[in-house]
């Protein structure tokens, strides 16, 4: 591990040239294979930071769990989908260790960034890809590039894109921001090893959910076995039915992307719709027109169009009237 300072942060303020150390549970695994080589590391894990209401939205400090906040009883009974991400996303340990904003800077965990022998224009900017040509079964299916197919880890940052929350951050020189959590993370482009749009010690202080989330939620996770496994694909799907009409319909996709995928496509053939099996089809049809497999991946295209329908299926409860 390459040396570096360390010291804890007595207060909500950020500076340049600091990493901020949260639960650790992604850095210090990177720092120890060298992946990533901080100078000054600034603990921010004991800030204060509580899960609180204010006009109806939810305010998440960012020191606050992932434990925490899955069980929450605000969370639990207006952000359901939210929870359910979280408990769907790590053992307990980890759950009791990892914070809010450090669970959106979580990094990839394509094995080719994490062999240091390979190729990885995320690792080192420059030196090609090997998940191209090779391995890429749990890679990027959307909106990927020639430099990086690797996908976003988190369960908790598809379902806040969802959500439609806001991340607030401070700047190194004092100044506020609020970025969509849509937003905060990036696709690769020609810059991969720029995961998000944070500025240098740009510190997430805290995270909202809006009043009023779309009563019908669900999140769900494809993965190779049953408990704690990143997600081959999830979706995380919100929305309200009137009188068999679908409405406020925000959909996100996991494990298909450099990061959280929001479906607009989807959205906009469900929004206004009637709760139709061929309606969900052909919405999930719109969202994969663009879809691009590497090989090993080929079968994401078709899983992503079944975890569409079905998942629509289930939370406008069209599968209980099928069955009856």
């Amino acid at each position: 591990m390459t040396p570096f300072s360390f010291e804890r942060a007595e207060n909500a303020s950020a500076s340049a040239g600091s990493r901020y150390l949260g639960g650790g549970t992604n850095l210090v695994d990177l720092m120890k294979l060298e992946i990533e080589r901080p100078e000054r590391l600034v603990d921010v894990s004991r800030l204060p930071g509580d899960i609180s209401e204010t006009d109806g939205a939810i305010v998440i400090g960012a020191s606050v769990t992932n434990a925490a906040l899955s069980a929450d009883p605000l969370i639990r009974e207006r952000y359901a989908l939210l929870s359910t991400a979280l408990l769907s996303g790590a053992t307990q340990q980890l759950r009791n260790k990892a914070t809010t904003g450090g669970n959106f800077l979580q990094r990839t965990r394509c094995h080719y960034f994490y062999d240091t022998a390979r190729a990885c224009n995320k690792r080192e900017p420059g030196s090609g890809c090997d998940a191209l040509d090779g391995h890429n079964r749990f890679h990027a299916i959307l909106g990927a590039s020639e430099h990086c197919i690797a996908v976003h880890p988190s369960d908790m940052a598809v379902a806040m894109a969802a959500l439609d929350a806001e991340v607030h951050t401070i700047k190194a020189n004092g100044e506020d921001r609020t970025i969509p959590a849509t937003d905060l993370l990036r696709l690769p482009g020609d810059a991969p090893e720029r995961d998000h749009v944070l500025d240098d010690g740009e510190l997430i202080v805290e995270v909202r959910l809006p009043a009023n989330p779309p009563a019908r939620q669900l999140y769900r996770k494809v993965r190779d076995r049953a408990s704690y496994a990143f997600a081959v694909v999830s979706i995380a799907v919100a929305l309200d039915v009137e009188d068999g009409v679908m409405k406020n319909v925000r959909i996100a996709l996991g494990g298909v992307a450099h990061k959280p995928w929001r479906a607009e496509k989807a959205e906009r053939a469900l929004e206004g719709a009637s709760v139709d099996t061929g309606v969900f089809a052909q919405a999930a049809e719109a969202e994969l027109q663009g879809a691009v497999g590497r090989g090993d991946n080929d079968f994401k295209i078709p899983l992503v169009r079944r975890l569409i329908v079905a998942a629509l299926r289930d939370v406008t409860d069209l599968s209980k009237e099928h069955s009856a």
